[in-house]
C-alpha cells in the first residue's frame, strides 16, 4: 500500500526506495522527494499559510501555500492536486514549475530534520480557501513586496524552505527592484 509512503532519493535525485511518511522525519531524515506550491491570485498576491501547531516540523510557522510528498508512482502534478484539496479544500489551475531543482536541508528547534529534493511550483487558486485545521491554523494573501520584507526583517517567522524559495524566486516572481542576493545577504 502506497497511501502514506515517501520516495527516498539518492544525491542525484534518483529514487532508491520508500519510507513511511509518519516515521521518515526525525533527527536523521533521509533525503526524499517532496514539492512546494505557491498559489498566486488574480491580484498577484501569494497565499501564505501558518502551519498547525500539531505539525511535526515547524509547528506554528508561516510558510508557502502548501507542500507535500508525492507517493510512489504518483506524478508531482497529481500530488499537488491531492494536497491542495487536503490542506486548503480547493483546486489549482495553471500549474507551472518555478524552481524545478530546489533542494534543502533544515533542522527545526526540536531537532527534526527536513531533507528534501523539492521542486517548487506556482499555480492559480480555484475557489475559496477552506483550510484543514490539522494542517493550517491561519492564512493570508500577501503582496510580493510584503513577503520580501517579512523574509528580510524576520526570517525566523518563516519556514527555512520558504525563505530560501523567496530568495531564489526573486525576479521570477516579478520585477520588484531586488535581487535574490539582497535577501540572502540580509539573513
Amino acid at each position: 500500500m502506497n497511501d502514506d509512503l515517501v520516495v527516498l532519493v539518492d544525491d542525484n535525485g534518483h529514487p532508491r526506495g520508500t519510507a513511511n511518511r509518519l516515521t521518515v522525519h526525525g533527527t536523521d531524515t533521509p533525503l526524499h522527494f517532496a514539492f512546494s506550491c505557491h498559489l498566486v491570485d488574480a491580484d498577484g498576491r501569494i497565499l501564505m499559510t501558518r502551519r498547525a501547531l500539531e505539525k511535526k516540523t515547524w509547528p506554528g510557522v508561516w510558510t508557502n501555500s502548501f507542500c507535500g510528498h508525492p507517493r510512489p508512482g504518483e506524478s508531482v502534478e497529481d500530488a499537488i492536486a491531492r494536497y491542495s484539496q487536503r490542506e486548503l479544500g480547493m483546486d489549482v489551475a495553471d500549474l507551472r514549475p518555478v524552481i524545478p531543482d530546489f533542494r534543502y536541508r533544515a533542522v527545526d528547534a526540536s531537532g527534526v530534520v527536513e531533507n528534501e529534493v523539492c521542486p517548487v511550483y506556482a499555480a492559480r487558486p480555484v475557489g475559496d480557501v477552506a483550510p484543514n485545521p490539522d494542517e493550517v491554523m491561519q492564512y493570508t494573501w500577501a503582496s510580493i513586496d510584503d513577503i520580501w520584507e517579512i523574509a528580510r526583517r524576520t526570517p525566523w517567522m518563516l519556514s527555512p524552505w520558504f525563505v530560501d524559495q523567496i530568495a531564489e524566486l526573486g525576479p521570477a516572481v516579478g520585477a520588484y527592484g531586488r535581487s535574490a542576493s539582497d535577501l540572502r545577504d540580509a539573513r
